[in-house]
């Protein structure tokens, strides 16, 4: 016999979480009150929105699903935006929240927090939005969640548990686990269809996403064996190292890429949806056989349609990949294929062809990031190479750091694609080194984005670890800016009145700096990588306006 907040902490605890993100509210105390009986630590946001980013951030650099806790209406609403991330970045969130009583009548009361229906507005973000009706359901409905996380494609879950049920006392049964699931394997004879695409192509391409990366020696070991450049969308960015000869780094957008591409007569995509978010445009129309791999089947006929669909977790088809393929004859990897002109090119030339292309994606954009590069490069220097980046939808990001700031796949990279919030890398960054304390984690971010959710310093201070800020200042929203202008329109909203964000930061209990060169910056992210809590270092843009 337990009572339903029991119930909710019971099953999270025995599905092995051991940290919880969230904010304590009247309808809600019920689940607050067992969390430290049951070992489970909580991380208190200043906002809801925070609490989703820290424990999506959380399950990526974790492994492990993410956990946040809200009360009724508002708060479940405050977390949406972050939810939506999630089910764009395929991130294993739990969401669980008070709902109405059983029995609310469906006519308005005025009960506190009141809404028509919490599972619906969730339904619109996340993959599953249930509300159980009884305590023994609650333990159903947490295995089930960690069920799908395992089995498929992970993506958010919410559940609310009406308030009422959650003070019930009734009984619980058993705890219900996930039960353990082996990866899906691929079909044997689309695995040597595979094989036999790549091993007769002469110019093959690798693009990795999201999916890939817990494949990464496996993704290495098919671009060496084939001599296959790797291009990664944001969410694959250091799968394969980003200074490999052959990594073109994160670059679908740059249009020298993107022809490249196009050109390839064979590419494999693993763990990505191909979509107009990761290429910044239209997808470009391939002259050679597209090879897909993808633990979600809708995604074979997506976007760009599969030519050879591979179903699976990727480590699990790209291991049966390579087995298949070095298992071929020598000539059907290094010889001449069939109706072609030569043999591949050798490994110098190879290499120099890839050195090439990446100096005509940078040439394509060099003016306008010649305002980050450097500064990039100083950040990079100093942070070791299992660093976590958390990462903002802001000029310096998606410009500046994912193609100009390298990492390999000891460390991460953190960025919101595709639902493309904004105020993710400040909370994200309280996520990840919540998961890995021992790790350095730095967040980036513009000074646009970071007011999105800047209260999070007050997060970050209080669990006292180092958590560097490094914020690129452009005086308000510059993309927006500069899109007005190339309309011809007169720019309005987007300019914001300046805020001493290293003052703010010291108002939090943290510390904080301005610098002007690359240099100032190293020595200042240095030493905020040993100062416990947060440190907002400021980088002045040049006045655009």
């Amino acid at each position: 016999m337990l009572t339903g907040g029991e119930a909710v902490v019971r099953a999270l605890a025995a599905h092995g979480v051991t940290d919880a993100f969230g904010i304590p509210g009247t309808h809600n105390l019920e689940i607050y009150r067992h969390l430290r009986p049951y070992g489970i630590r909580h991380v208190t946001p200043r906002h809801e929105q925070g609490a989703g980013y820290a424990a999506d951030a959380y399950a990526r650099v974790s492994g492990r699903p993410g956990v946040a806790i809200t009360t009724t209406g508002p708060a479940l609403l405050n977390i949406a935006a972050a939810v939506g991330q999630a089910y764009s970045d395929s991130v294993p969130l739990l969401v669980v929240s008070p709902g109405m009583p059983l029995r609310h009548p469906r006519q308005s009361t005025g009960l506190l927090h009141e809404m028509r229906s919490q599972t619906e507005a969730l339904r619109g973000v996340a993959a599953v939005s249930h509300r159980v009706a009884s305590v023994e359901e609650i333990g159903v409905a947490v295995a089930r969640a960690f069920t799908l996380f395992r089995t498929g494609r992970p993506r958010p879950v919410h559940i609310e548990v009406p308030l009422d049920l959650l003070e019930a006392v009734e009984p619980a049964g058993p705890p219900r686990l996930a039960p353990p699931a082996a990866p899906p394997a691929p079909d044997p004879e689309a695995v040597r269809a595979a094989a036999r695409v790549l091993g007769s192509a002469r110019r093959p391409a690798l693009v990795l996403g999201g999916g890939a990366r817990t494949a990464a020696a496996e993704c290495r070991a098919l671009a060496g064996l084939l001599g296959a450049p790797v291009v990664t969308t944001a969410n694959g960015k250091g799968v394969v190292d980003e200074r490999h000869p052959l990594s073109l780094g994160v670059s679908l957008h740059s249009p020298a890429v993107r022809s490249w591409l196009a050109d390839r007569d064979a590419v494999l995509a693993v763990g990505t949806e191909l979509a107009e978010s990761d290429v910044w445009g239209p997808l470009p129309a391939l002259a050679g056989r597209l090879i897909r791999v993808d633990v979600d089947p809708a995604q074979m006929y997506a976007g760009l349609p599969a030519d050879v669909p591979l179903v699976g977790d990727a480590p699990t088809v790209l291991g049966a990949l390579l087995d298949a393929l070095t298992g071929a004859p020598t000539g059907a990897l290094t010889g001449t294929p069939p109706g072609s002109a030569g043999p591949r090119d050798d490994g110098a030339d190879l290499a120099a062809d890839v050195t090439a292309l990446r100096s005509s994606r940078d040439d394509e954009t060099r003016e306008r990031d010649a305002r980050w590069v450097p500064y990039l490069r100083a950040i990079r220097r100093v942070l070791a190479e299992d660093a976590v980046i958390t990462s903002d939808s802001a000029q310096c990001c998606y410009y500046g750091a994912l193609p100009h700031l390298p990492v390999g796949p000891e460390g991460r990279y953190l960025h919101p694609t595709g639902f493309g919030t904004l105020g993710y890398a400040l909370p994200a960054a309280v996520g990840a080194k919540t998961a890995c304390p021992e790790r350095q984690v730095v967040a980036l971010s513009g000074d646009g984005g970071l007011q999105f959710s800047v209260q999070e310093l007050a997060t970050a201070a209080q669990t006292g670890l180092p958590l560097p800020v490094v914020v690129f200042d452009n005086g308000g929203y510059g993309e927006i800016r500069e899109e007005m202008a190339a309309r011809g329109d007169r720019p309005v909203a987007v300019d914001l009145p300046a805020v001493d964000l290293p003052a703010l930061a010291r108002a939090y209990g943290g510390r904080g700096s301005v610098v002007r060169t690359p240099g100032e910056l190293s020595a200042a992210l240095a030493e905020a990588l040993l100062t416990p809590g947060p440190t907002v270092v400021t980088v002045p843009e040049e006045d655009p306006r």
